[in-house]
């Protein structure tokens, strides 16, 4: 610290330059550090909880998934993927997160491991419509026309006028 003389002629105490930079870079390490260490603490204390929590709200892998989200509704396949993986190593049984890591395979031409994410995610949630379109979209990525058609067409008769498998049964229509 020195003193220098302002504007007003009065003498002020001012730090060195640079000064205030470190200090504000130091304090946010030893905030992430600490946020980082409760968050551990909270995933370690209530992983045993709850197994259905993932499917409830008493998700303990959240933060991943809403990355995930925001990263795969912006295009960012390769960091949504990571978050949504992240996710899953947290909690095995989260649909949500398996349903967009297997989405984002697909994005990413990842093929061979989004059809082991779609059986994972049969396993844990069961053949639900919405899950039957995305493995249907897969496949049509992939130009398994009839493959992708019957998936669609099952899906739709689970969930008849459903806006999204009807647009994706359209898309293959007009390919």
């Amino acid at each position: 610290m020195k003193m220098i003389t302002g504007e007003s002629g009065r003498m002020v105490l001012c730090r060195p330059r640079g000064t205030r930079r470190t200090t504000e870079l130091a304090l946010a390490i030893v905030a992430a550090v600490l946020l980082s260490s409760c968050q551990t603490s909270e995933v370690l204390s209530s992983a045993d909880v709850d197994p259905t929590s993932a499917l409830t709200g008493g998700d303990v892998s959240r933060s991943d998934l809403d990355q995930g989200k925001l990263q795969f509704m912006n295009g960012n396949y390769g960091l949504a993927e990571k978050h949504f993986r992240e996710a899953v190593e947290l909690r095995r049984d989260n649909a949500e997160a398996l349903m967009g890591l297997a989405a984002c395979y697909d994005r990413l031409g990842r093929f061979d491991l989004a059809d082991r994410t779609y059986s994972q995610l049969l396993k844990v949630a069961g053949r639900q419509p919405r899950i039957v379109n995305n493995m249907g979209y897969s496949h049509y990525l992939r130009g398994e026309k009839a493959k992708a058609r019957t998936l669609l067409l099952e899906a739709r008769a689970a969930l008849p006028g459903d806006n999204t498998i009807e647009a994706n049964l359209a898309l293959l229509d007009r390919s």
